[in-house]
Formats: C-alpha cells, structure tokens, sequence
C-alpha cells in the first residue's frame, strides 16, 4: 500500500471528515453492485446528523495525503451468546482507482484493531453474494459464512422494508 495512505476514525464533528463520508458513501452507492445510483439528496444532507445521532456509529476513513479514498462504516452491537460487544461492517467501500492496492484490507485491519481494543468476541458484515472480488477480500481476511452449530447450517441474512 502506498505509504502516504493512513486510515482513521473519522470525527463525525470535522467538517472534512463529515464530508469525505458524505462523498465516500454516494460514491459506494453509484456502483454498479449497491444500485448504480447516487444518493438522494435528502440523504445526503441528513447523513452526519443521523451517524452523529446513533449511539453505535464508528467509521473509518482512509485518506491518501488529503483525499478521502475508502471507508468502512460500522456500527457496535452485542452478543447475547457471548456477552460481549462485536462490530458490524455495514459499508466497506474504497474508490475505484485505489481497489486492489490494499486499502480495504488496511480498513479491515483497523477495524480488527479498534474491535480487539474494545474486547469485541467478533467483526461481522454483510455481502451480495455475486460480489466476488469483496468475497474473495473478506475471505483472504478471514471472514467466512456464519456457522453456529454444524447441524444448523450457515446463517442466513434477511431483511423487511418498512419503507413503501
């Protein structure tokens, strides 16, 4: 990785920081795999105010020298098997001229370490099952599908909009 990249946990108060998530996470969603859309316009201004507002939030910036390059929005939640806290990788993105350089591992990686400091029992994500490039990242990382008991089967994500 090109040593003027350094990843940090973004200040959700540094107008920098608020607006490299801002630009980060509609860049993520033009992609073509999370809907080839930019966000609406509305949920670009009310962004920062609701990562400020829930009490969970934790993201990751990663910058070459000033420019914002990749993110990793994650957010804390809890094991009730374990008692312990985890992290939850909701959005891992690294703009498109950087991919493949490292940068997303080196995302992963400072969310591994953030998680060890807080006594998490695990990291945990979410991913399209077509994806085969973030696949392949999060397997190389150790991630795998989750597994609780070999005679369950692997775990399976679900969702229900409640949005018409």
């Amino acid at each position: 990785m090109n040593a003027n990249i350094h990843i940090l946990i973004a200040d959700l108060q540094n107008p920098i920081h608020q607006q490299a998530i801002v630009d980060l996470t509609n860049d993520y969603a033009c992609d073509e795999l999370a809907g080839g859309e930019p966000l609406p316009l509305e949920v670009q201004q009310n962004l920062i105010a609701g990562l400020q507002q829930h009490p969970t939030t934790l993201v990751f910036l990663a910058f070459d020298q000033d420019r914002a390059i990749g993110i990793a929005t994650s957010f804390i939640g809890f094991s009730t098997f374990a008692a312990k806290p985890l992290i939850n990788v909701h959005d891992l993105s690294v703009r498109a001229e950087y991919r493949g350089q490292g940068v997303g591992r080196a995302l992963l990686n400072a969310v591994e370490q953030e998680a060890k400091r807080r006594g998490c029992v695990k990291l945990t994500l979410e991913v399209l099952e077509n994806n085969r490039r973030a696949i392949g990242l999060y397997e190389s990382f150790g991630f795998a599908q989750a597994v609780y008991s070999p005679t369950s089967g692997g775990a399976m994500f679900f969702a229900k909009s409640l949005v018409k």
